[in-house]
This record gives C-alpha cells, sequence and structure tokens, in this order.
C-alpha cells in the first residue's frame, strides 16, 4: 500500500473556524521561503460551504462588529477582509451609508463563501472524516492518518503532522425528545418551515435570541396561527453589550481567562454569561412587545407567552403534536395542539474524542473530566505523542466565552499556526491522495 501524502496541517471541518486557518495559512504562505511553506488541506462533510442556515433569516443581523471578521485582528490588511468583500459585491459605500457595526447574517454568510471560494483548492468537500489513527516512529506517535469518506462511499487516507479540529457545535435537545417531522431544533428551522402548510398553532421553547427570533418569524409569516412561546424565565432578558462587558471577548481575555484559578473562571462566566448565552437583542424584544401589547389593544392574540414555565410532556403524532406545557410558579399546567414545535434550545460543545479513536487513551483530562488544552490551542497528549492536535471549538472551559464564538477566530488562527511553525520539521510537497475500498478502510 502506498504511503499517503503527507501534509503539515489538515483540518476537520471547514465552517468559519478552518475557513480563516485556510486563510491565515495562505496568507503566510505567500510570503514565506520555500522552504517554510505550511502544506495543508481540510476536510468538509458538507457539499458546499455552509454556516448555520437554518437560521439565516432574512432580517436577522449579527451579534458581532464586522471588523471581527475572518482576518481583520489579526492581519487588517488582509484583501479577506469583509470591507473587501464589500468592495467587490460595489456596496462598500452603501453600508458606510447605513452606519452600523453588525451586517445582516445573510450577507455575512455570503462573505464568508466568498472568502471560501477563494481557499477551494485547499478543501475537500463532501468528506466525512471517519477515524484517525496513530502513526509510530519507534515509541513515538509522529503522524495522524485521516480517513474520510466521500459521496462516492469511497475511502481516502491523508496523513498529517498535526490536525485542527473545527468540527462545530451539536444541537442540544432535551432529554428524551427526539426531532420528527414536527418536532424540529431551530438549526434547520429554514429547511423545515417551508413544509408548514396553513399552521394553527405552533410552540417555540427557549428565551435566548434564536427563540425570538424563530418566535418573530413564524408571528409574522403565519399570520393566521397562534404562536406559543415557552420559557422558564420572566422575560426575554436583554445580551450585555456594552463596551466594558464587551472587553470579556477581546484577544487578551483569553489570555486573563487561561491564567485564572478554576473559581476564577467559574466567576468569570457567571458574571458574563449575558453577554451570550439565553440573552436577546434590545430591538428584537421591544419589537416582541410591541406585538403582545397591539394584540391586547385589538383583543385578537396571536402571540402567547408562557413565561417562568416549561414543557412536561411531549406527544408526537402523524396530524400534529400535543404539547403540556406546565407553570413553575402555580403549577398549572396547559395542553396544547400544535403543528410543530421548534426547540431553540442551543448547543453543546463538540467532543473531538470520539473521532480521535484510541488516540483519546492519550489525552489527559481535568479533575472534572475535561481535556486539558494548552494556551496555544493545543491538545495535551501523553509525552510520546509528537504530532500535535488543535481544537477550535471545546475550549471554553480553558480559553473562556470566546472560543466558540467569532470575535477572536482571527486571532486564535494565527496563534495556532504560530505554534505550528515553532514546532515544525521541514516538510515535503503533499501528494495526491490515495483511496482504499469502502469496505477495507484498511
Amino acid at each position: 500500500m502506498p504511503q499517503p501524502p503527507v501534509f503539515d496541517l489538515l483540518g476537520v471541518g471547514f465552517g468559519p473556524s478552518n475557513l480563516a486557518m485556510a486563510i491565515a495559512v495562505t496568507e503566510h504562505n505567500a510570503a514565506a521561503r520555500p522552504e517554510d511553506v505550511v502544506t495543508t488541506h481540510f476536510l468538509e462533510r458538507q457539499p458546499r460551504f455552509g454556516w448555520h442556515r437554518g437560521m439565516l433569516l432574512d432580517d436577522a443581523t449579527m451579534q458581532v462588529s464586522f471588523l471581527k471578521d475572518l482576518v481583520t485582528l489579526r492581519n487588517p490588511t488582509s484583501t479577506f477582509s469583509f470591507l473587501n468583500y464589500l468592495h467587490g459585491r460595489g456596496r462598500l459605500v452603501d453600508f458606510i451609508n447605513h452606519k452600523n457595526l453588525f451586517p445582516l447574517r445573510v450577507e455575512f454568510h455570503d462573505y464568508f463563501e466568498w472568502a471560501a471560494e477563494q481557499v477551494d483548492d485547499l478543501v475537500s468537500y463532501g468528506h466525512e472524516v471517519v477515524g484517525v489513527r496513530p502513526v509510530f516512529e519507534g515509541d513515538a506517535v509522529t503522524h495522524f492518518d485521516v480517513s474520510s469518506r466521500a459521496s462516492t462511499g469511497e475511502v481516502e487516507v491523508r496523513r498529517a503532522r498535526n490536525l485542527v479540529v473545527a468540527t462545530g457545535l451539536r444541537a442540544r435537545l432535551p432529554d428524551g425528545v427526539a426531532q420528527s417531522d414536527r418536532v424540529w431544533h431551530n438549526s434547520d428551522f429554514l429547511q423545515r418551515v417551508g413544509s408548514l402548510e396553513n399552521p394553527a398553532r405552533l410552540v417555540v421553547v427557549g428565551a435566548g435570541q434564536s427563540g425570538a427570533e424563530v418566535t418573530a418569524f413564524l408571528h409574522e409569516r403565519f399570520r393566521d396561527a397562534e404562536v406559543c412561546a415557552v420559557f422558564a424565565r420572566y422575560g426575554y432578558s436583554p445580551a450585555d453589550d456594552s463596551s466594558f462587558a464587551n472587553r470579556i471577548f477581546d484577544p487578551e481575555a483569553v489570555d486573563d481567562f487561561y491564567a485564572a484559578p478554576e473559581p476564577v473562571k467559574r466567576q468569570l462566566m457567571d458574571y458574563h454569561g449575558n453577554t451570550n448565552y439565553a440573552v436577546v437583542d434590545n430591538d428584537l424584544i421591544a419589537e416582541l412587545y410591541r406585538r403582545v401589547y397591539r394584540e391586547k389593544v385589538l383583543g385578537t392574540t396571536r402571540l402567547r407567552l408562557f413565561n417562568t414555565s416549561c414543557v412536561t410532556d411531549l406527544a408526537d403524532g402523524p396530524d400534529g403534536v400535543r404539547v403540556t406545557v406546565e407553570s413553575l410558579a402555580t403549577g398549572a399546567r396547559t395542553v396544547l395542539d400544535a403543528d410543530a414545535i421548534v426547540y431553540a434550545t442551543g448547543y453543546h460543545e463538540a467532543d473531538p474524542t470520539p473521532l480521535l479513536g484510541e488516540l483519546s487513551a492519550r489525552c489527559p483530562r481535568d479533575e472534572r473530566g475535561r481535556l486539558r488544552v494548552g494556551r496555544d490551542y493545543r491538545l495535551e497528549t501523553d509525552d510520546d505523542v509528537v504530532g500535535g492536535i488543535y481544537l477550535q471549538g471545546g475550549t471554553e472551559h480553558t480559553h473562556g466565552i470566546s472560543s466558540s464564538l467569532l470575535s477572536n477566530t482571527s486571532v486564535r488562527v494565527g496563534e495556532i499556526l504560530q505554534s505550528v511553525l515553532g514546532r515544525r520539521e521541514p516538510s515535503l510537497p503533499a501528494q495526491p491522495a490515495y483511496a482504499i475500498s469502502a469496505s477495507h478502510p484498511g
């Protein structure tokens, strides 16, 4: 069997984080001596670039400044910036006149696609990574063999000195709840909502930004339907986007958080969770309140808020869902027969260890069972693992609240690249991946 191609850096997943990584490597290589070029490739299971497509609502805006794009905080002169994208699209002056730091979400997604097209030679789309195996030189693990299954069923193997894992977040549903034709997570919202025909009642669970956006969208789109929002809070809580609080997303805040003792880490997360978790933009809160008040004036209530409440029972049938809502304050129960229920209940950080297979036993954990991660985002491993495994995501417990957000993406990939460069050996040019039978992955 021929040796697979060897890359300095192989990326698992190709969302915004590894897209930013590909750009950082591209810019490095453009200025590097031949012996300093970093060979790299990325594997993505989706057939094309996509980022939270299920929530690309027409009027939804980003919650981060356009300056926190894929490159600017790392390299303000980069041609991959959002401003350069606007210039190329002929909208730069219009955007300036808009006087807004926060682009439409669909616009920022178009920016991501624009950037991804410029580095598509570094990506294999339609390739799901199915396994990672250590490659030994003596007792040392010097490389990793990464197997990916293409849409054709063919399995290909690539060898890497370093991995950068960015497999994104996983939809969170309450225990015992399974997705179906009528039970959705908001991550699939736009793909599912088109199946609704003249619904009479819809239920949305969740008090965060996504829950509020879905509630507003359904209430606006289906003018004859009742929309019931269920959440444990008394009301939608505003996001703290004040200037001082936003410093929790600064690059320097990562250093502070990483160096802090565990009790301080927990305090910081508790203090500043309202910058990101289960909170809603003030403008959207005001709009939803206007709708509730207007309906009270008109005497036709279509938007019902079940606050301080939770769903205690869900029966999923062929003609609809029966949702039992219980008040946390009084214990009173309300049964709602609905056409669909949308859970806007957040995400789990992805755990990379199932993908790493036998390598996971070489990754020590802390006293709370969490992976140990270096300041350079390199997963701590046994001393005999020479190759580097870097994480983009799954590091909130070590690096803070911005770990799964766009705020520090451009800075983070620069730090990872510098770590790879600091630990590298001279590389050889990579060759095409070799293929093996899908029935015999080697």
